[in-house]
């Protein structure tokens, strides 16, 4: 059986079994329990009542947090050369097409975003089986498929994330960094339930969120009452 840190151990101690808290409460316990040496995510966790087997629960959609994210999101740009300039002042990290085209082929995918426009999309479609499993495809729901390129690229770096449930009716996002001020961390919490709420599908029966967890990366998870994160 592995040995309990000391700082888990603190952490642990501030976890109450079955209790659920007001999201500001939550914010607070998991600046105040995270020990680790690098500024870690702040995570929420949504389970929802959904059967994502079934096309019509599939929950799906993109947010821009009000504060944005905290990380500095290393976008790719997938265009022709007259749209590489747009690209380039917008603040995209690489921009180009057939070059990154063979990279990506050989294995690298050093991105978290990649953005393309539908003229070339037979030419990034080829990328499926490397880009899909690691969440990197592009695609026309996200934004991350479209003309309008410096309005894209902008958007991913100012806070814009996409997000979609999970085969177990779970989506997991990180909506900041735990050395936000409180304040904003509860602002983008909020702005992440209320667009999650806004995607209920018609279709689904019964409890939609069944439960909001909040933690940092590595840190302990505390329940949060969803009631609290509606303005």
């Amino acid at each position: 059986m592995s040995k309990i840190g000391k700082n888990r151990k603190k952490a642990l101690d501030k976890v109450e079994l079955n209790e659920v808290y007001d999201i500001k409460e939550a914010v607070n316990l998991v600046k105040s329990t995270t020990f680790s040496k690098f500024d870690a995510s702040f995570d929420m966790d949504i389970r929802l009542g959904v059967d994502p087997r079934k096309a019509d629960q599939m929950v799906r959609g993109i947010v821009t947090l009000p504060h944005g994210t905290g990380k500095d999101v290393r976008v790719l740009v997938l265009c022709t050369p007259d749209k590489e300039e747009e690209a380039k002042e917008a603040g995209a990290d690489y921009v180009g097409l057939d070059d990154y085209i063979a990279k990506i082929k050989g294995g690298w995918t050093d991105v978290d975003v990649i953005i393309t426009m539908p003229s070339v999309m037979a030419k990034v479609g080829q990328l499926g089986r490397v880009l899909g499993p690691r969440g990197l495809m592009p695609n026309p729901k996200s934004g991350t498929v479209t003309m309008d390129i410096g309005k894209a690229v902008k958007e991913v770096k100012a806070g814009k994330i996409d997000f979609k449930v999970d085969k177990y009716g779970i989506i997991h996002s990180s909506v900041g960094k735990v050395s936000f001020d409180a304040d904003k961390l509860v602002d983008n919490a909020s702005e992440f339930m209320s667009t999650i709420n806004k995607l209920k599908p018609s279709s689904a029966k019964g409890t939609y969120v069944r439960s909001v967890y909040v933690s940092s990366t590595m840190g302990v998870g505390f329940k949060v009452d969803p009631k609290s994160l509606v303005d």
